[in-house]
């Protein structure tokens, strides 16, 4: 390797370095705007011939941000505050270990001693740091900026999208052959995570959610929220919600809506997960469950909340890769 050479590849190396740096506090942002454009992006490829790239892409973005962005952040402040509530229950003793006992009690008829069973917690638990690392303020100016990045980042991959991959098609030392193949098995695997499981969590925790609000769950939306989140997981799901809050219901005295909420979780849920996952997964793809619950559960770790999406993506590429080395390169 000569000098030149090596100075270049330091130098990108370095350069590299210092835009993952600069990326790091958005990267929740930067991840979401890929999402975002994976989405889009055929609907941009069917608008911008008619009224042109820019236009289109601008379009899309605006709705975007009126249908997805803005509904998001609404979200995201109400879940935030009711998470708030919850917390400040627990805190001033409102919600106690005692009450989870009698409750799990009346509905089952067994006494339980969860005291013993997790030991004793403190009354306040680190309130004082708690509160400052929840400065309300400064998450929803974070939250605002980094939307304001998303819409930007988006209007600009829509627009330039085609250039981007192309640019990237020619920077990868492969035949071409061999990265028309790999880019094709990493879109199976992009698409079987979206559609397959992120869109089907999604549609199982709102259904269940539906049930929460019927049966005046308290803070429904907040537990609608973790059973989008807990839908990705194979096996488990959103029963871990929808369960525990047929049991408080029992507890509570509400025989028919506590068996209501029952059975719509067990037939009306359930359905949706037995039926619409079987039709928009694509099979192309191959992901076996045990792949998507390590990449979510990793993911989350690794790239925070974006990581449910992109986690198991990665494994998925991972696989994509060493299948098209073995297709093209098993001579080696």
């Amino acid at each position: 390797m000569d000098t030149s050479r090596a100075f270049l590849l330091g130098l990108i190396a370095v350069l590299g370095v210092v835009a993952l740096m600069l990326a790091m506090p958005f990267l929740q942002f930067l991840l979401l705007a890929v999402l975002l454009v994976y989405v889009l992006y055929p609907v941009q490829e069917r608008l911008a011939p008619r009224i042109g790239s820019g236009y289109s892409a601008f379009a899309l973005v605006t709705l975007t941000s009126l249908l997805v962005l803005l509904p998001l952040f609404l979200v995201f402040r109400s879940v935030f505050g009711q998470a708030q509530t919850l917390y400040t229950a627990l805190r001033d003793g409102e919600v106690t270990v005692g009450l989870v006992e009698d409750t799990l009690a009346n509905a089952v008829g067994v006494e339980l001693d969860l005291r013993s069973v997790f030991g004793s917690v403190p009354e306040d638990i680190g309130s004082t740091a708690l509160d400052e690392a929840l400065n309300l303020f400064d998450l929803v100016t974070h939250v605002l900026i980094g939307l304001g990045i998303t819409a930007f980042l988006l209007y600009y991959f829509l627009k330039d999208g085609d250039a981007l991959v192309d640019w990237t098609r020619d920077v990868i030392p492969l035949p071409p052959d061999v990265v028309a193949d790999l880019f094709e098995e990493i879109d199976n695997v992009m698409w079987a995570v979206i559609a397959g499981h992120v869109f089907v969590a999604a549609i199982q925790g709102g259904v269940a959610g539906i049930g929460l609000f019927v049966t005046g769950i308290p803070n429904a939306l907040f537990w609608t929220v973790v059973m989008m989140v807990l839908a990705l997981l194979p096996v488990v799901g959103a029963p871990l919600v929808w369960g525990p809050a047929a049991l408080y219901l029992l507890g509570q005295g509400d025989t028919a809506a506590a068996v209501g909420l029952a059975v719509y979780g067990t037939f009306v849920v359930g359905i949706t997960d037995d039926y619409l996952r079987p039709v928009v997964v694509d099979r192309r793809a191959n992901l076996n469950p045990a792949v998507i619950l390590f990449g979510i559960v990793g993911g989350v770790y690794v790239m925070g909340a974006m990581g449910i999406f992109f986690g198991p993506v990665v494994l998925g590429a991972l696989k994509a890769t060493i299948d098209v080395f073995d297709e093209k390169y098993e001579e080696l």
